[in-house]
Parts: C-alpha cells; structure tokens; sequence
C-alpha cells in the first residue's frame, strides 16, 4: 500500500490498470499485489476481452500477458494501436520470455515496455509508476507543442533552421511556411523565399545577410514580401548563430512572423501622429519639428524663416448655416488651395532630416492645419518680408475662388500674420505668437489681408490679451462689483427703482465698463457675468426690502444671446426665490438694436419672461429701426429715451420734437417712458414739461456702491436737500399725463 497522504505522481484518483491474462492464478496473484499497492485494478483473462473493457472504460496503463490463446498479447497490443484514442495508452507486456526477439516483437506490436513475469511486485510498481510518469510527461510535451504551434498560428509566426557545411540545409516549420503562404507538404528552400523579395529589397537583404554572417552577429530585419496569391507582406526575421564544439558557427536559428497588420497600424499610427485627420496637412506637432528644425538650419546658415498665420474669417458662419460637414468639406478644400501655395513636402518626417545635404531644410517647407480654421504656412528660407508677402498674396488669389459646398456657392477669405526669423522671435512659440498679432491686426483692420509684425501691433494686442485673462478669473476673485444708478420720479422726487451697472475692481483701479464690456460680449464671458449681475440684484433688492422697504426693481442690461436660452425663465427664478423676493423685483433691459437684430428668437423669452411678472425694458430707444408693428405686440413695460436726444434739450428743437414723439409713442401704446442721461436742470425741465417725469442721469445721482446708494437716500432725498428736488414745479400736471 501507498502510505497514508502519498500521491500516486499528480492522478487525482488511483491509476487505473487493465490486467489481461489469460492465466487465472496468475492474474489473481498480480490483481492482488497490485490493489494492495494502491492501483485500480480492472481484470480480462483474453484479448478479446481487453478490447471490450476498453470501449466502456478507460485505464492510465495496459498490462498486457505476452501469450494467450485465440487473440495473443502481440495481437491485442497491434488493435489496441489501430483503434482512435488508444494511439499514446501506456502498454506494458508481461512475458515470461527473456529473448530478444519476443522484446522486438513487442516493440513492434506497440507496446510501451515490457516486464518479464515474476513475483517481484515492487518492481511491477515501479515500472507502472515509471510508464505513467513517462506518459503524463508526454503528454504534456504534445500538449505544450499544440499549444506553441496554436500561439505561433495566431501570432503568424514560424521558425527556421539554416545549417552550413557539408550538411547544410535550409528547413522551415509548418507554422513558418503558412507565414509564406504555403501547406504543411509544401516545400520552399531559401531561393524559393528570395524570389518572393521585391528586387531592391532583396539585394538590400542580400548585403545584410553576408555582413551578418561575416561578423557572426544576431540578424533583425524587417522583409518585404509578395505571397504566390499576389498578397503584400511584411515579414520579421531574427535569428541567432549556433556554434559547433569547437566554437565554429554551424548555422542560424531563429523565427519569422508576419507583422504586416502592426506595420500598418504603425504607419496609421504615424500617420495620426503628424498629420491631420481631416486635410491630411501636417497638423500641431509635426508643424512644431518642421519649424524648429528650419530655425536650426536658420541658425546654421544665416538666413530667416518665414511663418505665416491663416485664418479664415466668418467661417463660423459657414459652419452653423449650412452644418459642420459642409463646414469640414469647405476646410478640405481650403487644404488643398493652401498646399498648392507653396512648395509642401509630406515626406520629411523625424529623424530624417539629419545627414541629408545641406539645402535640405528647404523640404521642410509645407502647409498644416494648427486647428479648427488656422492654416500655418512654413518657409523655411526667405530673403526678406517680401518673399513672405508674396506667398501671402498667393494664398489670398487662391482663395477668391467660389467653394461649392453642401450644394450652395461659398465665397471665403483669410487674414494673415507675417513673422520672420530671426527678426520676429527666435522660437516657434515667439513666431507664432507674433504671428498670431499680426493676424487680428487684419482682422481689426477689415479682413481679406495680410500684415507683418512690428512691435507696436504687439503692445495693443499685449494689452489686450492680459486684460481678456484678468477678466476670466474676475468672477472666481470676486472683483466684479454692481453699482447702482436710481431713477427717479421727479414729480413725486423720489426714487422710484434703480439701474444696476457693472463694474470691475482690479486692484485699485476700478475699470470702466466701455473697456471690458465689449471684451466680455466678444469672449463671451458676458453670459457668466450677466448670470451673477442676476443673482446680486436679487440679492440687494432684498437687502434694500429689509432696510428701508424698497418695493421698486432693479433693472440689468442683458445681452441678447441671453434672451434666446430656454432656462432664463427657470434662471431668473431660482435667483429671486434664493433670496425670497417677487419677479417683478427684477427688471431686464435690452438695448434697441439688440431686440430687432435677434427678434425672432427674443420673442418667446419675453412672453415667457412677462408671465412670470418680469418687466422688460427697450433700453436706447429711438437709436436703432424699430418696426412699430413689432412694438405694439411685444410685452414691453417701458422705454427709456436715449442720452443723445436728452443732451441737446432746450438747445435745438429737433431734440424737443423727437422725445416729443417717443412720449407720444410711449403713451398710445399704454408704455413708461424714462429718460437717461439727465446731467443738467435745463434738461430736467424740459423733459418734465414734455411729459416724461421718470429720469435718470448725473444730476440725480452716479452709479454708487450700495452703501453709498443708501447714504445719498438717506442725505440728499429724504431731507429734500438737492438742488433738482427745489427746482421741479409740484403743482405741474404735465408729468402726470399718460404716466403709469
């Protein structure tokens, strides 16, 4: 018996033997032996019925008499071999037989080994326990080489053997001659695998391999192929020399594996990685090698480098009326107009440029896509800003052409920003920003041109650029402030609700609106900005609610953009019910212009807007091309006169008779009417004895601080101290007359 605990080698159950002897005793006494030695012992006294066990069960080892009547062991082992399955089985034959022809005999007959009858059973086990080791070890073999040549399969690779000398040879392996196109039967010697090299590569590898073998070095090469079927391929090849006992190399080994897929996706890979997707121009990255290795060259030879900065004007126009494939088919097109403006080279990439000849930066010269609708052209050597020019010049011809474009004819031009090495910047970051100058320059200027740095472009587009940065984090540092101008009722003089104003406390400076505001709307920080103005004068009017009972709105300028967001209403309310106050504690005001310039989609806002109980205000009235139709169907609350008419008050009668007419205006369509800009008592008379007894202006009061807007309450309106309040005519009617 096995001792208690002992693996039979690794059977996670008894190793099952099949006994065939057809001698009873015999195979009691063996059966016996082997039980008590731990086996599974299934019993056949013929060879017949060894064949039978072995359909229904299936032992780990045969131990198989030598000489039985009918069906012999010799016999039994030879169908045993032919049947499926059983081709590996461990046979061991019993024989009481010590010559050599009955061992050959059962070698022949298939069996493992053989074991001369006696009653040594420790010896049996040993030899069955060898048979199985031995078996399992083979098997494994076979099973790891399926695997291997399975990996090799999926990997499509191979391996191959080349021997020198007197025997020398050329073999490949069944997973290698697929790698080639070829069948397991197929043969194929090394001038068969040459005949399949293109003729150049082939003499390339030909040098190679005799400089390999002539230094017994390691071979690694990539070889171009085309299979029998006219497939092309890409083969890798290493392989390592072996040496003979006396240090002499007898041949190589090594492995083959077709790699075409991954160098495919390699030269995708690149391809993505310096160039882009859409105008297959050089993009970002390989712009930046190109143009920092011109200024090395530069450096070197002494002669300057031109960039130049494309950019398409309205583009975004194009973008949003006819779609963004419309927009991406005008910018392949516009790739292909730019590349035929210069002497473009795709082929110069990394690492290729050193060693080439010395005119060699001038391939560098190309046309990419920096992003979105920017262009960078790239002259690696020019003789002055004229050369630059000249280019410029050409790009703008090539662009006069009309582009078809999702079916509608587009016309696009470009501005552009001329930089030069070394007078401009002596990196591509210097060249590109002053490039960049440049182009908003022409931008500034009109368009559909060109221009060349020169310092004083940088120090108003500097000045520019730091302020649009300060102001992006205007918010986050609480600088943006809200000042407060009331308006006033002067008839009754008091005020009768205010105007909140932006402000910008940078530091100690408190910047004036008309510098940051346009900066704001063109960046579009104008939205975040107007949200919060929102929020504060909810804020405040619930401040002001509590201190002295201010039931009035405050109005905020909003832009138009604004108006057009479905969530305003939803905005709106959230900020005037985060501080508990009505709707109609804020006012909106929109300029004029702004309403008839985005009417259609204003119009829905503001119904939605008066619903709620939100007044709305045309601000600047009378400056814009108001269309009455419109005006006598729009929730309006109120107009407010604009600051150019009020000036001219009591000096020409043309001021009189047009805030004349907006009053006439104002009160057949059941509107307020308040005037701003109010600086002086002449134009506060006369306003009030027009009709219009709603102002606001420098003669009542500035934009003030909150704080401030309580104490000239509390000093100057209360106490009825100011200057105005003595001077408007109380018992005056006029004021009265179509006012609600």
């Amino acid at each position: 018996m096995l001792p208690s605990g002992q693996a039979f080698d690794d059977l996670t159950h008894p190793p099952r033997v099949l006994l065939v002897d057809d001698d009873e005793v015999n195979l009691l006494l063996t059966a016996a032996a082997l039980r008590e030695r731990g086996f599974d012992v299934t019993e056949a006294n013929s060879g017949g019925d060894a064949l039978a066990h072995l359909s229904a069960r299936t032992p780990d080892v045969v131990v198989l008499d030598a000489l039985m009547p009918e069906l012999d062991g010799f016999e039994t082992c030879s169908l045993l071999r032919a049947t499926p399955g059983f081709e590996s089985l461990p046979v061991l034959m019993l024989t009481g037989l010590d010559d050599e022809a009955s061992i050959n005999r059962a070698y022949q007959a298939g069996a493992t080994d053989f074991f001369v009858k006696s009653p040594q059973w420790s010896l049996l086990e040993g030899r069955l326990r060898y048979l199985l080791r031995s078996s399992r070890t083979r098997l494994e073999l076979e099973r790891s080489k399926a695997r291997l040549a399975r990996a090799q399969d999926l990997a499509r690779m191979g391996s191959f053997e080349w021997r020198r000398g007197v025997t020398a040879s050329f073999a490949i392996s069944a997973e290698g001659l697929r790698v080639f196109g070829r069948g397991p039967q197929d043969r194929l010697d090394f001038v068969g695998v040459m005949r399949m090299v293109p003729l150049d590569d082939r003499h390339v590898f030909l040098r190679l391999l005799r400089d390999v073998i002539a230094h017994t070095s390691v071979l690694v090469t990539d070889l171009p192929l085309t299979l029998p079927d006219g497939r092309q391929r890409v083969v890798h090849i290493e392989a390592e020399p072996e040496f003979n006992e006396q240090g002499g190399v007898n041949g190589y080994t090594g492995i083959l594996q077709d790699v075409t897929d991954r160098r495919q996706a390699e030269d995708r890979i690149r391809q993505l990685a310096h160039f882009d997707a859409l105008t297959s121009l050089p993009n970002r990255r390989q712009l930046i090698w190109r143009v920092e290795r011109a200024i090395e060259s530069a450096r070197r030879g002494g002669h300057e480098v031109g960039l130049l900065l494309i950019d398409l004007d309205r583009f975004k126009v194009i973008n949003d009326t006819l779609g963004h494939a419309a927009g991406d088919e005008l910018l392949v097109e516009v790739g292909r107009r730019l590349r035929g403006c210069v002497r473009h080279s795709d082929q110069i990439m990394e690492g290729v440029l050193e060693g080439l000849s010395n005119r060699s930066h001038r391939g560098l010269e190309a046309v990419g896509r920096l992003g979105g609708d920017e262009f960078v052209a790239l002259l690696p050597e020019v003789t002055d800003e004229r050369d630059a020019e000249r280019v410029a010049q050409r790009v703008l011809d090539a662009l006069r052409e009309p582009i078809f474009v999702g079916g509608q004819e587009c016309f696009v031009t470009a501005s552009i920003g001329i930089a030069l090495y070394p007078r401009d910047g002596q990196t591509m970051a210097d060249l590109l920003r002053n490039s960049d100058v440049a182009m908003y320059a022409v931008k500034s200027q009109g368009r559909n041109a060109s221009a060349v740095y020169s310092p004083q472009l940088a120090g108003h587009g500097k000045q520019k650029l730091e302020l649009e940065s300060a102001l992006h984090k205007a918010l986050e540092r609480n600088e943006i402030v809200l000042h407060y101008q009331p308006k006033i009722d002067v008839r009754a003089a008091r005020m009768v609700g205010a105007e909140a104003l932006m402000r910008w406390q940078r530091g100690n400076e408190l910047v004036p609106p008309a510098d940051f505001i346009p900066l704001a709307e063109e960046t579009g920080l104008i939205v975040p900005l107007s949200e919060w103005a929102l929020k504060e004068a909810a804020r405040q009017a619930k401040l002001w609610q509590l201190q002295f009972g201010f039931s009035d709105s405050i109005a905020v300028n909003l832009p138009s953009r604004l108006f057009e967001r479905t969530d305003l209403v939803e905005h709106i309310h959230q900020c005037v019910s985060a501080y508990g106050v009505p709707h109609r504690s804020i006012q909106l005001e929109i300029t004029e212009n702004n309403l008839m310039k985005d009417l259609q989609n204003v119009i829905p806002s503001l119904h939605r807007l008066n619903e709620v109980g939100v007044e709305i205000s045309i601000d600047d009235f009378g400056t814009g091309y108001s269309s009455l139709a419109y005006l006598t169907t729009l929730p309006i609350s109120e107009v407010k006169v604009d600051r150019t008419f009020v000036r001219d008050l009591g000096i020409t009668p043309q001021s009189s008779a047009v805030v004349t007419a907006i009053i006439a205006l104002a009160r057949a369509l059941g509107l307020r009417v308040i005037a701003e800009g109010v600086e002086t008592l002449r134009q506060m008379e006369v306003l009030h004895r027009l009709g219009c007894s709603l102002m606001q202006g420098f003669l009542f009061s500035k934009p003030l601080p909150a704080d401030e807007l309580e104490r000239w309450i509390a000093q100057t309106v209360l106490p009825r101290k100011a200057p105005w309040i003595t001077q408007a005519d109380p018992s005056t009617d006029l004021a009265s007359r179509g006012q609600r």
